[in-house]
């Protein structure tokens, strides 16, 4: 008997984009042309999500996914989830499949979380006395108790997580998708689901794991594929597969530069051109020095006004903690200033202070958005830096010093006579 759980071979998901059919109805003439006509020289209203994917996932096996936005990796969980269907290629898989691919995915708004525990181990293909035997544990781990028989509807969307992912970990199905449940709510609940992933892996069942936090990538996973713009690019443990996705087209030279097909159309007026790290004296590098003043800036441009605009950056480790985050108008008074940002071009300075990070590889993410109002554009892994730290503080001791940040702190020692 094969040990793969799951077999991919050529997949390949086509989307039709652009304008709508003007009529509904079509002649004879033009169902005969477009039966004939060569899937390569489709019109430009086309767009393959993924193209010739193929890969092999063993039974038992925890395989991490990994990916910008936009380059598939959802769009392969839902072909491998029987969601939607392929458009070439073929994924044979063997056991019964649980999905997490989107907060509530699968539950009926009108129906009760109890309704909604039954329906969803119905469609995975669960008998009601296995259901029954883990409805109690499901509930308890999503803390949903004195809401069970509410409608979902009246569920927040951290309740809805809570229980659509106790519902897919607790089923026992035997290979589980989950797109980044991880992504939805509080830091507590984010380490109880990382603890039950890590009890589904060791319990011999299949996991497709796709996450932006590659702390938790690193955590559950051996191994783990890249996806960029569609394709599969590298399949390598897990370690050197975060390294190549973190440093996957980034210059040497410390800067950036969006094309045109990497920016979704939803974030104009917002047009994202580059980012780039200077060092003291200007110059745009991959390497800053710890004990210098270094800076980070943004260059985009806008169509069209817009009001309330922040752009900004998260400083992050190469294992996805949170470091920091920045935005440019932080300070009152120049949000004031540019409550209302006109169309045109522009750069967001901000200065990373002197000893202020450890030495090490960082990531920069961007992020420019109107405060509850719309995110335009965001890149969680926009550029890599690394800082050297020769010549701070504490250099003289051997050891390396923990934590992503290296302050210079004003300490004094006095002697107390006894």
């Amino acid at each position: 008997m094969s040990d793969i759980a799951i077999r991919v071979n050529g997949l390949g998901k086509r989307y039709r984009i652009g304008s709508l059919h003007t009529s509904n109805y079509h002649t004879l003439r033009d169902s005969l042309v477009s039966l004939f006509q060569p899937r390569e020289k489709q019109p430009n209203g086309h767009i393959w999500a993924l193209r010739n994917i193929s890969f092999d996932v063993k039974q038992g096996q925890v395989l991490g996914v990994v990916g910008r936005n936009g380059a598939g990796k959802s769009t392969l969980l839902k072909l491998l989830s029987r969601v939607t269907e392929p458009t070439e290629g073929e994924a044979e898989i063997r056991g019964r499949v649980g999905s997490l691919l989107e907060v509530g995915t699968g539950f009926h708004p009108e129906l009760t979380g109890r309704e909604n525990i039954y329906l969803n181990g119905a469609i995975l293909g669960m008998k009601r006395a296995e259901i029954e035997r883990k409805f109690d544990e499901i509930v308890e781990f999503a803390e949903v108790e004195k809401f069970i028989e509410t409608p979902v509807k009246r569920y927040s969307s951290g309740m809805y997580l809570r229980l659509a992912f106790a519902v897919a970990a607790h089923l026992e199905p035997e290979i589980l998708v989950v797109d980044e449940v991880l992504a939805v709510g509080d830091a507590e609940f984010q380490r109880k689901c990382l603890g039950k992933m890590g009890d589904v892996a060791r319990e011999g069942r299949t996991v497709l794991f796709v996450s932006h936090n590659m702390s938790a990538v690193l955590r559950l996973t051996d191994e783990t594929v890249v996806i960029d713009k569609g394709g599969l690019i590298m399949r390598a443990p897990t370690a050197e597969a975060v390294d190549f996705y973190l440093s996957r087209g980034f210059t040497q030279e410390g800067q950036r530069a969006w094309e045109a097909d990497e920016v979704p159309l939803s974030a104009a007026p917002f047009l994202p051109l580059a980012v780039r790290v200077l060092n003291s004296q200007g110059k745009v590098v991959n390497t800053i020095r710890s004990v210098e003043e270094n800076t980070v800036e943004i260059e985009y441009s806008l169509s069209a006004p817009v009001t309330g605009l922040r752009v900004g950056i998260y400083l992050m480790s190469t294992r996805g903690e949170y470091v920091f985050t920045s935005f440019d108008t932080d300070d009152v008074a120049e949000f004031e200033r540019m409550t209302v940002r006109p169309a045109g071009r522009y750069i967001s300075r901000c200065t990373l202070p002197a000893n202020l990070l450890n030495e090490g590889r960082f990531v920069i993410g961007v992020n420019a958005s109107s405060y509850r109002v719309k995110r335009y554009f965001q890149d969680e892994q926009a550029l890599t830096f690394t800082v050297d730290a020769a010549g701070a503080p504490g250099m003289h001791w051997p050891e390396a010093r923990l934590g992503p940040v290296r302050p210079r702190l004003n300490w004094q020692i006095e002697a107390i006579e006894a």
